[in-house]
């Protein structure tokens, strides 16, 4: 009887072990996917269409390629703009899903140019690959490893210095990473400008924020939907956070630095509210 007993109390604690370590292998963060959500975009033949390949651009900047310590023990890059004097402002540009290309590095002169004694750090989120063709556009952004870039921001961040203050700006898979930098940032956080970035959907998520966001999305944008940008600003409110959204009459992408038509109407207000508020931010 006592034998009958011990057998099955034995195979439910072999069944129980290997659940408990199926659990723990499904549960592991460590190496995981990119939690901003961009990601399960990248093999919809629709969102490859609304990003028109970056068209050819000959940049010869002033700024330089940095590199920087990250905390997984690797090194982080940036392509970097720094003011003749001294500052503790800084703005981190963060790049669409074609990667650290020329078009973001010209698009961080200007903001650089516009603003008043600010150091500028366009992030590579990719470590050195960047494309012109969507396909390959989708493989880097699925990529995406959510310790390996949130190591890239804090290293910037580090970068920066403890004494800094931290604006950030991002578009498309940039957007939604605007958006985690500057929650990163905690109380350096001063700006955060995100263009139809995926949000986070928590209030958990957001609390360490205390940047000031303005949300830029489009009406016609199938992915970052006006809904989800609706819900995202009432989640802001919720949560006591300082929110602007401004919704223009425009498809995703239409404000993208690599997008060809990028200098149309609805860009060029959006690119320039972006502007006033950092000026006013930093």
């Amino acid at each position: 009887m006592l034998r009958s007993l011990i057998l099955p109390a034995m195979a439910l604690g072999l069944l129980f072990t290997s659940c408990v370590n199926f659990e723990k292998k499904g549960g592991d963060t460590t190496g995981s996917a990119d939690s901003t959500g961009m990601a399960q975009f990248a093999d919809d033949e629709k969102f490859k269409d609304a990003h028109e390949s970056p068209a050819e651009l000959k940049f010869e900047g002033k700024g330089e390629m940095i590199q920087f310590p990250t905390p997984d023990g690797q090194q982080g890059s940036a392509y970097a703009l720094m003011p003749a004097g001294e500052t503790k402002d800084y703005l981190l540009v963060i790049h669409e899903w074609w990667g650290l290309n020329d078009h973001i590095k010209a698009e961080a002169e200007r903001l650089f140019d516009g603003l008043d004694n600010v150091a500028v750090l366009a992030l590579d989120m990719y470590d050195g690959k960047s494309t012109s063709n969507p396909d390959e556009a989708g493989k880097l952004m699925q990529s995406v490893k959510e310790e390996r870039a949130r190591a890239i921001i804090q290293g910037a961040l580090n970068k920066a210095g403890k004494d800094a203050r931290i604006a950030t700006i991002g578009w498309c898979f940039g957007g939604g990473w605007s958006l985690n930098s500057s929650i990163m940032a905690g109380e350096q956080g001063v700006a955060c400008v995100m263009y139809y970035g995926m949000p986070v959907k928590t209030a958990k998520e957001l609390a360490p924020l205390k940047a000031p966001i303005l949300g830029i999305f489009a009406k016609q944008d199938g992915w970052i939907t006006p809904e989800v940008a609706q819900e995202f600003e009432n989640l802001a409110k919720a949560s006591g956070k300082s929110i602007g959204i401004e919704m223009f009459d425009a498809n995703h992408a239409f404000a993208n630095p690599s997008n060809p038509n990028f200098n149309s109407e609805a860009a060029q207000q959006a690119n320039q509210d972006a502007l006033a508020f950092l000026k006013e931010k930093l």
